[in-house]
């Protein structure tokens, strides 16, 4: 069935067939979209059908910390997950397991180990940082995709408050300059001419990189990109949010240009996949911007990853449901899965600390998660090099150690998650570092100056498969603090019952 047929509401053009745009490294118009807020739509399609499936049943307010994993027959299966509730009242710090034979990580990007992201606030690495710490690879996390034109206000203060409140920033999307805009400097000057043929519709690594030499060359804090030549009627329609949104700063795209820099969009390298959306671990499954799959190689084109995570997020169930009929027939894995509930750790609950010790707490991890998104900004940011790499990879690890002395005894379940978000963020920061230090050339999104051509020797995956000793170190000290309520889900009292017949 397809999204239009589930119930999305997708642009129609004046012949009644589905309107597509261009966006950056396009030849052709071939993106279908619902105005400026394709992805939302699609969320609020499949979000309307998982609600109302009898077959499904949401945990909201779950923070997950870890992979449930046991060797197998020689080999790491993943047996479920566990997490805790950030729930009111009584279900708050509630700590849970759900086992399943089969596990799909769906957890987004890591947007947040840079200082300004297009990501949402929950783009902090957790799933990619959960799967390193169980053994999983991870490949190609050099790849970070920086988007070119994010919404910029003047004096810092739109990143001051995405900080301060773990937002994002706002996007200026692709298909402005698909539609026609143009770049301009501070003096009002259509600059992409001296860095590619190709000017707005370049790829999003070579345009962000452009604006990046273009405003440190001259001194200035962004560059504008400008619609304003297309008829207002037009603009209105097609980009509805993006004129609201710069209205609300004072800025007409009808009449003005939108002053934009480049920030942190879109995780290309992450959790190893087979076709099948398969990771290393058995019974674990990844989709989405946590996974790589390969399809976006070296640098994702614009509204790809949309179709990836629908495309790959369909093979893994289809190939989930394959794997999890045959782990029936397995009595190994079936006693892993009753060891699973035994095994868990009888875990008591403790005095959470008054908001009064709590607040100097919240704002030392603050102050660490701003260090490390500055760090990464600087060693591993737009253009790199091996000295600023090997520098930011033992700040990093500085930082972590100072981390780790944390105390987490009785943390509320709001700052627990903070500490935990910390520790991931830390984590994906030191395997974006290792695989950018394993490159030595420059390809798509990774450019450092120490190698600053393509060598096809080179041409090779960036992949780690080994727990990082500091991933290690905040493993150790993951002080869970919480009640345990220990949840199977439907489908393990299933297998169980039919392994017991």
């Amino acid at each position: 069935m397809t999204l239009s047929e589930q119930g999305a509401k997708f642009d129609i053009d004046r012949h009644g067939a589905l309107h597509l745009t261009r966006e950056g490294g396009h030849a052709h118009n071939r993106i279908v979209h619902a105005a400026d807020l394709t992805g939302a739509e699609i969320e609020r399609t499949l979000l309307q059908k998982v609600n109302s499936h009898a077959n499904i049943e949401v945990f909201e307010n779950h923070f997950a910390t870890d992979f449930v994993t046991e060797k197998v027959a020689e080999k790491v299966q993943c047996l479920g997950v566990d997490c805790f509730s950030l729930g009111d009242g009584e279900e708050a710090g509630v700590d849970t397991r759900f086992l399943s034979v089969v596990t799909m990580l769906a957890a987004g990007g890591s947007g947040h180990i840079y200082p300004s992201t297009t990501n949402p606030a929950v783009a902090t690495g957790d799933g990619i940082a959960m799967a390193a710490r169980a053994g999983a690879e991870v490949t190609n996390l050099e790849f970070m995709q920086f988007h070119p034109t994010s919404f910029y206000v003047d004096n810092g203060s739109e990143d001051q408050v995405a900080k301060l409140k773990r937002e994002n920033v706002f996007l200026i999307s692709e298909a402005v300059r698909g539609e026609g805009g143009i770049l301009l400097n501070g003096d009002g000057e259509r600059f992409m001419s001296r860095y590619d043929p190709r000017l707005e519709l370049a790829p999003r690594d070579v345009v962000a990189r452009a604006i990046d030499a273009e405003c440190k060359s001259r001194g200035e804090a962004c560059a504008f990109l400008d619609i304003s030549h297309k008829p207002a009627e037009e603009l209105r329609h097609h980009f509805p949010n993006i004129l609201e949104r710069c209205l609300s700063h004072g800025i007409d795209i009808t009449k003005d240009s939108i002053p934009v820099k480049p920030a942190m969009h879109y995780t290309c390298g992450g959790v190893q996949t087979d076709l099948d959306a398969a990771t290393s671990i058995a019974g674990l499954y990844a989709c989405g911007e946590a996974a790589h799959t390969g399809l976006h190689g070296a640098n994702r084109l614009a509204s790809n990853s949309l179709l990836e995570g629908l495309v790959f997020a369909s093979k893994g169930a289809k190939s989930s449901i394959t794997y999890a009929s045959e782990a029936a027939h397995r009595p190994a894995l079936v006693d892993a899965m009753e060891r699973a509930v035994f095994n868990r750790a009888s875990l008591t609950s403790t005095q959470v600390l008054e908001c009064s010790v709590e607040l100097p707490i919240r704002t030392e991890i603050l102050a660490y998660r701003r260090q490390l998104q500055d760090t990464l900004w600087d060693s591993a940011g737009i253009v790199r090099s091996t000295q600023r790499l090997r520098e930011g990879q033992l700040k990093i690890q500085e930082i972590g150690q100072l981390v780790c002395r944390i105390p987490t005894k009785g943390f509320s379940a709001r700052l627990m998650m903070e500490w935990y978000e910390l520790a991931n963020l830390l984590t994906v920061a030191e395997l974006v570092v290792m695989c950018a230090l394993m490159r030595k050339e420059s390809r798509g999104l990774h450019y450092t100056e120490d190698f600053p051509f393509k060598v096809e020797e080179e041409r090779h995956p960036s992949t780690i498969s080994s727990v990082l000793k500091l991933a290690s170190r905040l493993d150790a000290v993951h002080s869970k603090k919480f009640r345990t309520v220990v949840k199977l889900n439907k489908l393990d009292e299933v297998l169980s019952n039919r392994v017991g017949n």
